[in-house]
């Protein structure tokens, strides 16, 4: 699927937008749209686009053409967009480049400099992005680096929308409320390089988000196990697209794993 509705939010000239307060609680009240765009479709007002790009990479799209990237890699597809704002892990380098590109206005490290966490809080007039940090392993499992990992947030249409990026710990009662309310939750659920399916499952419980959309399995085995492990507790929808556009107004009425299915900008 072309990244059609992305391009087509880009076009029209960007004028300042309020972002509506967001009070990190879910509204549910119907199953969300799974969006198949054209060159004329358009997000609608106080609406964000979520498309799933490769591993742990997504783009945040918010109505006034504001764009977040997460887990940024350097390569988007052959498609030439600039986000407003990428974030990066450095737990691999699939989670983030030394070399990203000169024209992106913020990079955000999910590491800080020295013993210093990062610490970020940018406001982008239609979407606010901060981050919370959490421990990391070392290559191989080896030691542990504190702050090493972060958990961003970005807060766009009424909705927060929380990245674990490369989670390697339980959170912490402090991290859990410094993380607040997440409406929708990217979960990394390959099983073991970031947490023990086990782990994860109980991390994703207890965010009790509306939507979950899971990221980083290296297989459909591994995706499967997740489904298998959350199934009791969420309805899984399996959306067959890369991307989905959601509102406060349009979450789903019941916890929801919803499955995409990774796409470049091609």
């Amino acid at each position: 699927m072309r990244f059609a509705l992305i391009l087509a939010v880009l076009a029209t000239p960007t004028f300042a937008q309020e972002r509506a307060p967001s009070h990190c609680i879910a509204l549910a009240s119907a199953k969300p749209e799974v969006i198949h765009a054209s060159l004329s479709d358009g997000l609608e007002p106080q609406s964000v686009l979520i498309r799933y790009l490769d591993h742990a990479m997504f783009a945040i799209v918010a109505a006034d053409g504001t764009i977040a990237v997460t887990d940024y890699t350097g390569y988007l597809g052959t498609q030439d967009i600039v986000p407003d704002v990428v974030t990066m892990n450095n737990a691999h380098d699939t989670h983030w480049t030394s070399a990203p590109d000169p024209r992106i206005p913020h990079v955000l490290k999910g590491w800080g400099k020295g013993a210093e966490p990062a610490s970020h809080w940018l406001d982008l007039g239609s979407m606010l992005v901060r981050n919370v940090t959490t421990d990391i392993r070392g290559p191989f499992g080896e030691g542990a680096r504190k702050d090493g990992n972060s958990i961003f947030i970005f807060e766009v249409a009424g909705l927060c929308i929380g990245h674990l990026g490369h989670l390697h710990q339980i959170p912490s009662a402090e991290q859990y409320a410094a993380i607040g309310r997440l409406d929708v939750v990217m979960v990394p659920v390959d099983g073991g390089y970031t947490m023990r399916l086990e782990d994860m499952a109980g991390v994703v419980r207890r965010f009790r988000s509306s939507v979950v959309i899971p990221m980083h399995w290296f297989s459909a085995e591994s995706l499967q196990r997740f489904l298998d492990e959350m199934a009791p507790d969420f309805a899984v929808v399996e959306t067959g697209g890369a991307q989905i556009a959601l509102s406060q107004h349009d979450l789903p009425a019941e916890p929801t794993i919803l499955v995409l299915e990774p796409a470049f900008l091609d």
